[in-house]
């Protein structure tokens, strides 16, 4: 029998492996939600599929999303990383994405993990949406706009409310699986 998902996801393989076994299940470690905050700031401007197509690369490119190594690429890396055909070369996200990493850690400091930063937006427990349709999902909410201000203030790039938006349905803390989608209950 045919599973229902939600209907962004059909038809794709990949796009339904990702929302299968990954899209909205409550992310707590740092390194996980580091490396979906850099894919969102990719994919401001661009469709998730591009992002998730290249998701490998990028994780070749950014040293596994190692946000330390990351807060100290030099010029001739930040180049090397302008030339990959394969990532999306945009000068503005790879700085932004060193200068993340940067603030990333320095919110792992004051808060002891960017987990209980980001997730004491939501009092730990993520938001349980009753979506009919996908198309009815918000692109912002008064948190992710929340969360957006605060990231800034702290010298985050690339981090405007739909990236964060994105960012918390892709790790969990709202639920955005339609509610006839067999993940809806799951997650």
């Amino acid at each position: 029998m045919e599973k229902h998902r939600c209907g962004w996801c059909v038809g794709d393989p990949l796009y339904e492996a990702y929302h299968d076994t990954e899209w909205g299940v409550p992310v707590k470690d740092d390194d996980l939600l580091f490396e979906f905050l850099i894919l969102e700031t990719f994919q401001a401007g661009l469709s998730w599929i591009t992002v998730l197509r290249k998701r490998e690369n990028f994780r070749e490119a950014f040293d596994q999303f190692d946000y330390q190594k990351i807060a100290n690429y030099k010029q001739p890396k930040i180049d090397a990383l302008l030339e990959n055909p394969g990532i999306i070369r945009n000068k503005l996200k790879v700085h932004a994405t060193v200068s993340n990493a940067i603030a990333f850690m320095e919110i792992q400091k004051e808060f002891g993990s960017f987990s209980n930063y980001i997730w004491g937006f939501m009092d730990g427990s993520p938001i349980k949406n009753k979506l009919e349709n996908y198309k009815h999902a918000p692109a912002t909410t008064p948190v992710s706009d929340a969360i957006s201000k605060d990231l800034k203030k702290r010298g985050f790039k690339f981090v405007g409310s739909t990236v964060v938006y994105a960012h918390m349905q892709a790790t969990g803390m709202v639920n955005d699986h339609e509610i006839h989608c067999f993940r809806y209950h799951e997650v």
